[in-house]
């Protein structure tokens, strides 16, 4: 049997241990470290963008009986992913909406919410948000 020598710290030394997931997307190590993630205008263009393809199959998709939900879901989610406090509740609504009445559009609505740049935007404002819609939608093992 091999024992592993943990190293201590010395008096009024810190000791930082650290492990990293598979799904780690920024690191910051050390003492007193602050991060802020940046978002630019081309970011959130292409986040509207994305929006706009799901609201175009939709339209061409959805039945007339609940195209008209779809979209207001849509911009609902959309309102909520740009705005400065996301509520992961409304992400998780959405969704389940989404598998509920139109499970035919449930893949892309799943494929916006784990868009790394939606996941940038949503991360930007709100960690506790994002890490919420992380834990919410990782795949099961």
């Amino acid at each position: 049997m091999t024992t592993k020598k943990q190293t201590q710290p010395k008096a009024g030394g810190d000791y930082i241990n650290i492990t990293v997931g598979d799904n780690a997307s920024y690191l910051a190590l050390g003492k007193d470290v602050h991060q802020q993630i940046n978002v630019s205008a081309a970011d959130l263009e292409e986040v509207a963008r994305l929006f706009d393809e799901l609201k175009r199959q939709i339209e061409q998709q959805a039945p007339p009986d609940k195209k008209a939900a779809a979209l207001e879901r849509v911009d609902e989610l959309q309102q909520e992913v740009t705005s400065k406090k996301p509520d992961p509740a409304t992400f998780s609504y959405v969704w389940s909406w989404f598998g509920k009445n139109l499970p035919t559009l449930l893949g892309s609505v799943t494929a916006l919410l784990v868009n790394p740049l939606v996941g940038k935007v949503v991360e930007a404002a709100s960690t506790m948000a994002s890490d919420a819609i992380k834990a919410q939608f990782k795949p099961k093992s």
